[in-house]
């Protein structure tokens, strides 16, 4: 399902979206019409639409618009993307007036099996905020499949973690979750992680990786999973700390849609 501000969308609408690529989105996990922090995911498209086009969303009509394309039963992930059709690559500096893509797609299973990151040295392009330019992310997560990983994990120029390909990590020492302190995308399910288990920010350097118990990744799609492995580093597959925060996460409530 696809639609243009509640209207089902065709090719000649999304040639901008695919040749200009200009845009921001968030994912929503849909269970049973409910999403797990909805004012996180609608302060995201606020916030982000100001900073790509200088202008105003309406949020409730965001939410009408993905209600309408979500199932009032089982599972799916709904993106909500916000672009404008009328923008090219030459005229990228014009007035904006964004509209709002709603595409549906199947949720898969929680939870989730470990991954293993390869480590690479990037940072994305305004890392603050979700665009839909993921040409950068995508290249650093096909060459760490090719060199037998999962998926990249991103480390800044001083050697700083910052975030996952399309996840945020975060590490366990004894019954503590550190989250790194580096430029990267605040996901929603990291902010809801932090809201039920006592965590620290701070700079973890690459080198410092092995002196955790565990590694665990957040993301939407697959809620908390955890990392067995960064480059030659061996974590474990399984820890009581991300069992507990997976539970944590699932229990919380989701605000319907």
């Amino acid at each position: 399902m696809a639609e243009l501000n509640g209207v089902p969308v065709g090719p000649d609408q999304l040639q901008a979206l695919a040749l200009t690529n200009y845009g921001h989105f968030t994912s929503m996990r849909v269970e049973d019409g409910r999403v797990r922090g909805l004012a996180l995911h609608l302060a995201r498209l606020a916030r982000d639409c100001r900073a790509v086009f200088g202008t105003e969303l309406d949020t409730d009509r965001v939410r009408e618009l993905a209600r309408r394309g979500a199932p009032d039963a089982g599972v799916a992930v709904v993106r909500v993307t916000v672009f404008d059709p009328a923008l090219d690559v030459v005229h990228i500096g014009a007035t904006a007036e964004p509209r709002v893509l709603v595409t549906v797609r199947p949720a898969g299973g929680l939870p989730m099996g470990p991954l293993r990151a390869r480590s690479v040295e990037y940072v994305r392009d305004a890392p603050e905020i979700k665009s839909v330019g993921l040409f950068g992310s995508l290249r650093q997560r096909r060459a760490a499949q090719q060199a037998g990983f999962d998926d990249a994990l991103f480390v800044d120029a001083e050697g700083r973690v910052s975030e996952g390909g399309t996840w945020n990590i975060g590490f366990v020492r004894g019954g503590e979750v550190v989250w790194p302190e580096a430029d990267c995308l605040v996901g929603t399910t990291m902010e809801l992680v932090k809201q039920v288990h006592a965590c620290s920010t701070v700079p973890v350097a690459l080198a410092e990786v092995a002196g955790f118990d565990a590694a665990f990744a957040t993301n939407v799609a697959f809620g908390v999973r955890a990392v067995s492995g960064v480059d030659g580093v061996e974590l474990p597959g399984s820890h009581p700390v991300i069992d507990l925060l997976h539970g944590r996460y699932m229990a919380i409530p989701g605000d319907p849609l």
